[in-house]
């Protein structure tokens, strides 16, 4: 029986053997690829043709192995990057951030054609580029403060400009450039030039809260005048109102006195021409007569002939006398 377990074991050790083998070959073959990204195989460095999506997959083990290319937004970040102006003074850009999305459908050919390290040729050697490209025709003055605002959009314009040619399926979504590195000297220069920029600022406010005061003093005046105008245009009217009103006061006491006095002239009339109509009535010749009578009769002189004299005296002369 002794004799025999080294027979067992020696024909158990090609069998672990073989299971160890198969195992290895299984691990090595089963792989998964990520949510968000597409797998892309390689067999003796050639490019297959298949692609994966996510989720377990197998391969031949040892001949084949893969590359997972991202098809979500990414960030690639090129850091340091060289910029010489117009001027001949060299800049150094700290940071450009590049957001890029590659579709689903382009991942074959970008990869077949600029390998799976695609963004190094499209976006990371094309940045450097671009950025030397912007600097060259621009002073310092222009690429540090200027234009420095529009270097975001001009990067992005320009990224995507060339890959609708060189790559179509992958887009740039934004483009973020941090501020240049410049000479240190440069740098105190512009800091006191911004310094004296910011006392001009100051200096601009203070006169335009100045101005702005004494317009607020002149608009003021003015509201003041107008109020008068319109306290003395209203005072104005309201003597003419009063001069009107004697007017209309006095022409009704006028009126009112003409009315009375017609309505006396008019009753003085009536009397006048009652009485006379009375008279008239009155005066007959019979009345005439008698009235005729009465006064010869208190004469105390009758004179009686052809000749009466042409002078008399009364009583009262000859008393005199």
């Amino acid at each position: 029986m002794p004799e025999s377990q080294p027979l067992v074991i020696s024909s158990l050790i090609p069998l672990v053997a073989a299971l160890a083998c198969f195992a290895f070959g299984i691990n090595s073959s089963l792989h998964h690829i990520d949510e968000g990204y597409v797998g892309v195989y390689y067999r003796g460095g050639a490019l297959l043709l298949s692609t994966s999506e996510p989720g377990y997959h197998v391969m031949v083990p040892w001949l084949t192995h893969f590359r997972q290319v991202q098809t979500t937004l990414q960030t690639d970040e090129v850091k340091n990057v060289p910029c010489g102006t117009s001027g001949g003074v060299v800049i150094y850009i700290d940071r450009v951030e590049v957001v890029n999305q590659l579709l689903r459908g382009s991942v074959y050919e970008i990869v077949k054609n600029y390998t799976a390290d695609y963004d190094k040729t499209l976006i990371f050697n094309k940045v450097h580029h671009e950025l030397n490209q912007f600097c060259s025709v621009h002073t310092l003055q222009e690429v540090y403060i200027d234009l420095f605002d529009q270097i975001d959009e001009n990067m992005r314009t320009s990224l995507q400009k060339d890959l609708f040619d060189m790559a179509p399926g992958l887009t740039i979504q934004a483009v973020r450039v941090t501020k240049p590195k410049i000479p240190e000297q440069i740098r105190k220069n512009y800091e006191t030039m911004e310094g004296e920029k910011t006392k001009l600022l100051i200096a601009q406010q203070k006169q335009k809260v100045i101005e702005k005061e004494a317009e607020t003093d002149r608009k003021r005046a003015v509201i003041q005048a107008e109020m008068e105008a319109q306290v003395a245009k209203i005072k104005y009217e309201q003597k003419i109102m009063e001069k009107e009103s004697l007017k209309k006061m006095s022409i009704i006491e006028d009126e009112t006195h003409v009315a009375r006095e017609k309505a006396l002239a008019d009753a003085e009339y009536y009397r006048d021409y009652k009485r006379a109509e009375s008279n008239k009535v009155q005066l007959t010749p019979e009345y005439l007569e008698l009235k005729k009578i009465e006064s010869t009769a208190a004469n105390t002189k009758i004179y009686f002939g052809d000749k009466i004299p042409s002078m008399f005296i009364t009583d009262q002369a000859l008393k005199l006398k």
